[in-house]
């Protein structure tokens, strides 16, 4: 019980919250950069570079699977698909680097305002997992639990920390 204590204390919760905080935030920017390179870049560059990074895998191995899904997708990737997947990551992407702007400067009302959105997009995430049985999703799905339970642990912690700053005044 005291192990769990030291494990739990509020430094080391605080510390967990702001390092999952900026370690969301670069795979946010990663999105936005994604995103944009999506909506700009023309279907045939990205058959061409989807060619030249599985040339080797298929010279191995022409029945790979990563290779032969990477062509199949860039190969029926449609200009409407393109375009839903670059507004999809840059809103994700700008949506979620904004939320977590606010979280950093601790303005209370960012908490339950992310809560719900990650919540949100946790939802989502589950839905999609039950077409793709992506682990990667998966993981990425429990990242984000973690992260929406720091949020809330850290919402309390702020929220009476400034209660009781307002009461000593």
């Amino acid at each position: 019980m005291v192990a769990l204590k030291k494990l739990l204390d509020e430094e080391k919760l605080r510390l967990a919250f702001e390092l999952s905080l900026w370690f969301k935030a670069i795979f946010a920017a990663s999105e936005i950069v994604a995103g944009a390179a999506t909506w700009f870049v023309p279907q045939r560059l990205f058959l061409t570079l989807v060619l030249w990074v599985t040339k080797d895998e298929f010279a191995e191995d022409p029945h790979d699977l990563v290779a032969n899904f990477l062509l199949h997708t860039v190969q029926h990737l449609s200009i409407d698909t393109q375009k839903f997947a670059a507004i999809y990551l840059l809103a994700h992407g700008v949506i979620k680097l904004w939320l977590i702007v606010g979280l950093l400067r601790e303005k209370l009302w960012y908490f339950p305002v992310s809560i719900i959105v990650f919540g949100l997009f946790i939802g989502y995430q589950v839905y999609r997992f039950t077409f793709t049985h992506s682990v990667w999703l998966l993981l990425i799905t429990a990242l984000d639990v973690v992260i929406v339970a720091l949020t809330w642990h850290e919402y309390r912690y702020l929220r009476n920390e400034r209660k009781a700053v307002a009461s000593n005044s």
